[in-house]
């Protein structure tokens, strides 16, 4: 028996994500060695890789596994975030060359790999920090995948990558973004994005359950007839379809048997987080984080509505103008997760390429939809503009302004939470509000503590007369 081809690329890391992302890579044609700390996960996943495989090479030690790696070698990390990479990089590290490139391909955090990229580029080898969206589907068929580190690391690893990523239309959902952690802040910035536009599709779900009282059937054959039109998408598809499934034990709606409590791990948080640092309003993410957070209080929740009686009631309200205020929130909050990006772009020196990042983002991933198309080409065609104003977006908005207006009036008359709409609604109403009224803070700032503001007609810092009083 001859020995198995030297591997094109290593993994280490056999969960879901790392297992399902090797046997794309090895269905594609590249011999990879793989390596899990638990050598029995390495056996069974050898076993299970069927025809696949001839190209999988188990390995039962990192020496192992790095031996069985072609020079200049590549060795993609899934394992977990913080900690873990770090670990797995210091186990490592003494084994490679200085040609060779570790690849942390895991959902981290991107201050970690500006990290590790800055500390790589000391020592004088590549470290490249990957973002790869589309759950356990997307890793086995085709993610979406966002690059960020040294532009020469990512050109010796690009081939294998396009090849295993989605394609729209024949084009590789896989791109390098920039420098450092570029890759994984975009994909952090997908996940923020990703939590309001499922926050804002289950608040419609709930308009439609507590204020038009459809069954689970309705609602499906509604989502169903959305994701034929301008909401067409893999969230607004799967909606349907878990609106529309019977529970096998109960026979009942199995939407209706799922718990209310919604989990998160992490990155939506983070959203949250940079975009405080970068004084970069999202506003409809930090209410959909906050609505997860809320989710998970149902002691509380349930003590509420013995207090102060339970929320709902009838709304007055066409299925119409429920899906033109989700096409308007959808845009709204988009158009804040890009102008983060260009926060961040502008702050790390990235110089994010915000179309290529829309077209990265059209197959493979969760928030993957037919209307990031046309958002590709209205950034490429306006750069440096904000998303609501660039055509069709802004004709979109102006034709379901009104829908968004009664919606979020509706669920407020009826007390039905709406917090991601709401949020949306807010944000598009002041960013369109020629003169805010941040005067009067601004006023009450420099009375209790001096600290000037500018005037309309004079420039220079001023102070009021109260800044004399006795």
């Amino acid at each position: 028996m001859s020995a198995p081809a030297p591997a094109r690329i290593g993994l280490v890391g056999l969960g879901t994500m790392g297992a399902n992302l090797a046997l794309n890579i090895a269905e594609k044609g590249f011999p990879i060695a793989v390596f899990n700390r638990t050598v029995a996960k390495t056996r069974a996943f050898h076993a299970g890789a069927g025809g696949l495989g001839d190209r999988i090479i188990p390995c039962e030690t990192l020496e192992s596994l790095v031996s069985a790696i072609a020079r200049p070698r590549a060795i993609i990390l899934m394992v977990t975030a913080g900690a873990g990479v770090d670990e797995q990089v210091a186990a490592l590290r003494p084994l490679l060359s200085d040609d060779d490139i570790l690849i942390d391909a895991g959902n981290a955090n991107f201050r970690d790999t500006n990290r590790h990229v800055a500390a790589a580029r000391q020592q004088g080898w590549p470290f490249l920090g990957i973002g790869v969206s589309g759950g356990e589907e997307g890793a086995r068929h085709g993610p979406s995948i966002m690059a960020g580190g040294p532009f020469a690391a990512w050109q010796r690893v690009q081939p294998i990558f396009e090849a295993i990523a989605a394609k729209h239309e024949g084009e590789p959902c896989a791109a390098w973004l920039g420098d450092a952690g570029a890759g994984h802040f975009v994909k952090t910035v997908h996940n923020g994005i990703e939590y309001a536009d499922m926050q804002m599709i289950a608040e419609i779900y709930g308009l439609m359950r507590d204020g038009l009282g459809r069954t689970p059937a309705e609602m499906a054959e509604v989502f169903d007839r959305w994701n034929r039109g301008v909401l067409n998408s893999y969230l607004i598809e799967i909606s349907a379809r878990v609106a529309g499934t019977t529970d096998p034990a109960t026979g009942r709606p199995l939407i209706d048997m799922i718990v209310d409590a919604a989990g998160q791990k992490g990155t939506g948080r983070w959203t949250v987080i940079e975009a405080q640092h970068l004084a970069a309003p999202v506003t409809a993410i930090e209410a959909a984080v906050a609505a997860r957070n809320m989710s998970a209080a149902r002691a509380l929740r349930a003590e509420g509505a013995a207090l102060f009686g339970a929320a709902g009631g009838d709304v007055a309200l066409d299925v119409g103008a429920l899906e033109q205020a989700l096409i308007a929130g959808k845009i709204i909050c988009y158009a804040q997760g890009f102008e983060l990006l260009t926060a961040a772009g502008i702050e790390q020196g990235w110089n994010l390429p915000l179309p290529a990042i829309a077209r990265l983002w059209r197959q493979g991933c969760i928030i993957r939809s037919t209307m990031l198309n046309d958002m590709a080409a209205a950034l490429a065609a306006h750069p440096g503009r904000n998303l609501m104003h660039c055509a069709p977006f802004s004709d979109h908005l102006k034709a379901g302004e009104g829908a968004l207006r009664a919606v979020v009036a509706a669920g407020a008359l009826a007390g039905l939470p709406l917090p991601a709409l709401s949020a949306a609604l807010a944000y598009f109403d002041t960013m369109r509000q020629r003169r805010g009224t941040a005067n009067m803070i601004q006023g009450q700032r420099d009375y209790f503590g001096a600290h000037g503001f500018a005037r309309i007609d004079a420039p220079g810092s001023h102070h009021g007369p109260w800044s004399q009083k006795g």
